[in-house]
């Protein structure tokens, strides 16, 4: 019980450094990219938040299943 509690700490920590991290990468590119006069790079910002949002929702969905299924198998016993 308490290693999974500093496990989830630990997680929770890690996720939270790298997504900012994953922000200052995304300003920084939409940037440099829209810096550029012939104006092709407008719609990147969005294109960054479509492709960092998939796998943030990929490991929500896994996690609430892999909870779903702990406490149902828990209750069984």
């Amino acid at each position: 019980m308490k290693f999974s509690k500093i496990f989830s700490v630990l997680l929770v920590l890690a996720f939270t450094l790298i997504s900012n991290f994953s922000v200052a990468q995304c300003s920084m590119c939409r940037a440099v990219v829209e810096s550029d006069i012939s104006g092709k790079g407008t719609g990147i910002n969005n294109g960054i938040v479509y492709l960092m949002a998939f796998p943030y929702a990929l490991v929500a969905i896994l996690a609430v299943g892999l909870i779903y299924k702990m406490r149902k198998d828990s209750t069984i016993v």
